[in-house]
C-alpha cells in the first residue's frame, strides 16, 4: 500500500465518538443531503416541464401554419392541404409528423345547459399518441368510409357542467350565418387540467368543419408540426418561415403559450439558485471539516515533516480524507434521494392543487443523465474547493507542530 494511502486510511477510521469521528460524519451528512436534493430537485423541475409539455403538445402543436386572416375568432381562413410547403414539411428530417386540422365556433346545448366550445376537426391522420394519456373515459372517434363523423370527445370539465358522459346525444348550433345545428354523439372525455383547453375545446372529424365552411376536401384550416427534438424548435422554424408563401402565418407553440413557457424557465432559474446555494453550504461545510481535522493532527504533520515527507505528499493524505467523505456522501445521497423519487414516482404521496399546478401529483423524472451530472459536479467542485484548506499545512513548522498540545 502506499504510504499516502495507508497513513489516510488511519486518520479516516476515527474512534467512534471521539470529534473527528463526529466532524467527519457532519461532513458526510452535509453532501448527502446536497446531492439527495439536487436529485430529487431535477427529478421533479424534469417531471414539472415534461408534464406541462405534453399536456401543452396534446393541441397545441409545435408549430402551426394558417393562412393569413384579420379574423381574431378561434375559426382559420381555408388553406389548401396540397400547397408546396405541405410537399416540403414531408421531406424535412426535423419533421416527426404533420397533420391538417379545422376549427369552428359552436354551442352545446343540453335541455338545461348551454356551452360555448370550439370544435376542433381532425382526419385519419391525425397523432392520437398524446391524446391517448389524457383519454379518461370513452374512446376516440372514428371516420366514416363516406360523409362525416358524428362522433365528439369533450372534456370532463365540459360533461360535468353539461351533465353528458359517453354515449350521450348533444345539440350543437354553430356560429355562422345562417347558423346551423348537428346532433352529435359524445364518444369520449378527456382532461389535461389545462383551461385553455378544458374549458372550450371539443375534438371531431374534420370532414363536419368543411361541410359547414363549405369547403372542400382539400381545404383545411391549419398545418400543425411536430418536431422529432423540440430543442431545434427556432431553427425548424426559420427553415418553415423560408419555404412559406407570403398569404401564411407562423406560430410557434412557446408564443402560444408564452406564460407557461416562461414560467418553466423561472423553475429553471429558481432550481440552479437553490441548488448553488446547496453546494456553497456543501463547501463551506468541506473547508471546515478538513481544516479542524488538519488542526487537531498537527503533531501528525510535524512528525510527517520532521521524517521527510514533503508538503505535496501531506497535502496528498488529507485530501485523499476529504475525498473519501465526499464519496461516502455521494453513495449515500444517491440512495436517498432515488429511494424518495421512486417512493414518489411508485405512490404518488405528495398531492399538488390542479388548479395552480395543472397536475394532480409532483411529477418524476428519471434523466439518468442529469443525476450522472449532478454526482460529477458535485465530486469536482467539492474536491477542487478541499485543496483550499490543504495550504495550511505549508505553514506548519515541525518544531512548534510537535510541541503542540491538544
Amino acid at each position: 500500500m502506499r504510504f499516502p494511502s495507508f497513513i489516510s486510511s488511519r486518520i479516516r477510521h476515527n474512534k467512534v465518538g471521539s470529534f473527528s469521528s463526529t466532524v467527519s460524519r457532519i461532513g458526510v451528512a452535509s453532501i448527502a443531503i446536497g446531492v439527495a436534493v439536487g436529485i430529487v430537485a431535477f427529478a421533479v423541475l424534469l417531471g414539472f416541464k415534461q408534464t406541462i409539455q405534453q399536456k401543452v403538445f396534446l393541441f397545441g402543436a409545435h408549430l402551426r401554419v394558417s393562412a393569413l386572416t384579420l379574423s381574431n375568432t378561434y375559426e382559420e381562413g381555408p388553406l389548401s392541404r396540397k400547397t408546396p410547403l405541405a410537399e416540403d414539411l414531408s421531406q424535412m428530417p426535423e419533421i416527426r409528423h404533420w397533420h391538417a386540422v379545422a376549427h369552428k365556433s359552436g354551442i352545446l346545448k343540453t335541455p338545461d345547459e348551454l356551452k360555448g366550445i370550439v370544435l376542433k376537426g381532425v382526419d385519419e391522420q391525425y397523432d392520437w399518441t398524446l391524446f391517448e394519456r389524457s383519454l379518461v373515459e370513452g374512446r376516440l372517434i372514428q371516420h366514416p368510409d363516406s360523409g362525416y363523423s358524428t362522433e365528439i370527445i369533450i372534456s370532463r370539465k365540459i360533461a360535468n357542467q353539461l351533465r353528458l358522459k359517453p354515449g350521450d346525444d348533444v345539440l350543437m348550433y354553430f356560429v355562422q350565418n345562417p347558423p346551423r345545428a348537428r346532433k352529435l354523439q359524445v364518444v369520449g372525455i378527456y382532461e389535461t387540467e389545462l383551461e385553455e383547453f378544458d374549458n372550450t375545446l371539443v375534438i371531431g372529424d374534420i370532414t363536419l368543419v368543411q361541410r359547414l365552411n363549405e369547403w372542400g376536401a382539400d381545404t383545411v384550416g391549419t398545418y400543425e408540426i411536430y418536431l422529432k427534438d423540440f430543442e431545434q424548435l427556432d431553427q425548424v422554424a426559420m427553415e418553415v418561415f423560408d419555404r412559406m408563401s407570403p398569404d401564411m402565418v407562423l406560430q410557434k407553440v412557446t408564443e402560444s403559450f408564452r406564460p407557461l413557457f416562461d414560467w418553466l424557465i423561472l423553475l429553471d432559474r429558481n432550481t440552479a439558485v437553490f441548488l448553488t446555494l446547496i453546494l456553497f453550504v456543501a463547501c463551506f461545510n468541506m473547508i471546515s471539516i478538513l481544516l479542524v481535522m488538519i488542526m487537531e493532527r498537527t503533531p501528525l504533520v510535524g512528525l510527517l515533516k520532521t521524517l521527510g515527507s514533503p508538503d505535496s505528499q501531506i497535502r496528498n493524505i488529507f485530501l485523499r480524507v476529504g475525498l473519501y467523505i465526499v464519496t461516502r456522501g455521494l453513495l449515500i445521497g444517491n440512495a436517498i434521494g432515488l429511494l424518495f423519487c421512486w417512493v414518489q414516482y411508485r405512490f404518488q404521496l405528495l398531492p399538488l392543487d390542479p388548479v395552480n399546478y395543472y397536475m394532480d401529483t409532483v411529477p418524476i423524472v428519471f434523466d439518468w443523465g442529469t443525476i450522472l451530472l449532478v454526482n460529477a459536479i458535485t465530486l469536482l467542485v467539492v474536491g477542487l474547493v478541499l485543496l483550499i484548506p490543504t495550504y495550511v499545512i505549508t505553514r506548519i513548522q515541525p518544531i512548534r507542530a510537535l510541541l503542540f498540545k491538544k
